[in-house]
């Protein structure tokens, strides 16, 4: 199983909002440097977390980008439902499957609990904690 560059780069963007914007807007071309993700694919992803309610923008000369949430609140699992949907390791964890095979299914329950485990990992993961982990990589917050 492999995250999308949608998740990957959304958590990526909205970590890089949170450290080096401290609270004040970020244009999304300092991201695009920073993270070295193309400026189009975050207009892309920001159109989706700003429509989750996670992202708010600001036009103008000081505009950017900033957290409608605090990092606190923010988790990666919010990103990630945000940019590309929950995550599910197989089509029928929610038993809505055409398999031939939902009825006998060994593995179905497996599955199910693997995806609820790493949601709930997903979900005790905040934009803090990835902060927090940078300072302690000692990541300078001066990098604009």
């Amino acid at each position: 199983m492999k995250l999308t560059t949608l998740s990957r780069y959304g958590v990526r963007s909205m970590f890089d909002i949170a450290y080096y914007g401290a609270g004040k807007p970020i244009k999304a071309s300092q991201i695009s440097l920073r993270q070295k993700i193309s400026l189009n694919y975050i207009g892309q992803i920001f159109l989706r977390l700003k429509k989750s309610g996670l992202l708010k923008s600001h036009r103008g000369r000081a505009g950017g980008y900033y957290l409608a949430l605090t990092p606190e609140e923010i988790t990666i699992k919010m990103i990630i439902d945000a940019v590309e949907g929950p995550v599910n390791l197989v089509g029928c964890k929610n038993g809505n499957s055409n398999c031939s095979f939902m009825n006998s299914c060994v593995t179905f329950a497996k599955w199910r609990e693997a995806s609820e485990i790493l949601n709930d990992y997903f979900s005790s993961v905040t934009i803090k904690d990835l902060m927090d982990d940078a300072e302690k990589k000692g990541i300078k917050k001066d990098l604009h």
